[in-house]
């Protein structure tokens, strides 16, 4: 049975006037906060087209930071170039941010950022691998949503497939829960994967700030406005970054 409650509060925050860029209900909106961020590695966001957490999401957000980055809402694309809007030349200096069973608490090592291969092991010469990196793909939706694009995206085997293995849990704390400690919000994700590869901790410290202000005003928010901002169901994932 569904709850009148939720419901009620659903149809509040669809009243709202959201923001063009963000996506978030305009009281929510903190774009004009958000600093761009200098970055050698393209992004490509690909969002499950039932993640629609608008109040919480930060793909949209994650992606104002940076000139090369795009947002793609859907479920498949035939390619990484037809993802992308444009021709990728060599897949393989791609990589994929997907953790589905692996974890790098696994693996023996304690780097925050390994590249495994098909059979969820680590690759042997990890400096080479992530060096080379070029572009970056993260699957934004639930656990079970980031399963759906990884499987319904057959080219993302042709890319290199990487996991993180953060020192710190999410800054979404109580707001939403986390399957497993190592489950990141999408900006979050991108912060860490994008400053380590670039060996350039501002990127990480530039991202996370922006998600503090973020969740502060959504605390705020949710304080004046609860029908605004109801209290999130529990989440099986985040990645994205999690957006």
């Amino acid at each position: 049975m569904s709850d009148p409650s939720n419901s009620q509060a659903g149809a509040a925050i669809e009243a709202v006037p959201e923001c063009p860029r963000c996506g978030k209900p305009l009281p929510l909106c903190i774009c004009d906060s958000v600093t761009p961020v200098d970055s050698r590695i393209s992004l490509l966001i690909l969002q499950h087209p039932q993640e629609q957490d608008r109040a919480l999401g930060t793909a949209r957000l994650t992606a104002q930071h940076f000139e090369d980055a795009v947002v793609k809402i859907g479920l498949s694309w035939p390619s990484l170039s037809k993802a992308l809007g444009r021709t990728v030349h060599d897949p393989s200096r791609w990589a994929v941010l997907y953790l589905g069973s692996a974890k790098v608490a696994d693996l023996d090592t304690d780097a925050e950022i390994v590249a495994i291969n098909r059979k969820g092991e680590i690759e042997p010469h990890q400096r080479a691998i992530l060096s080379d990196i070029e572009g970056v793909v993260l699957l934004d939706g639930t656990w079970s949503q980031a399963k759906a694009l990884w499987w319904r995206n057959a080219w993302m085997l042709k890319c290199q497939r990487i996991i993180l293995g953060p020192k710190r849990a999410s800054r979404y704390g109580k707001l939403r829960k986390e399957p497993r400690g190592d489950g990141l919000s999408t900006i979050e994700a991108a912060g860490l994967l994008l400053a380590g590869l670039e060996k350039r901790p501002e990127i990480a410290e530039a991202l996370n700030a922006t998600f503090d202000r973020m969740l502060a005003r959504y605390r705020e928010v949710q304080a004046d406005m609860p029908e605004l901002a109801p209290k999130p169901k529990k989440r099986d994932w985040r990645r994205r970054k999690r957006g």
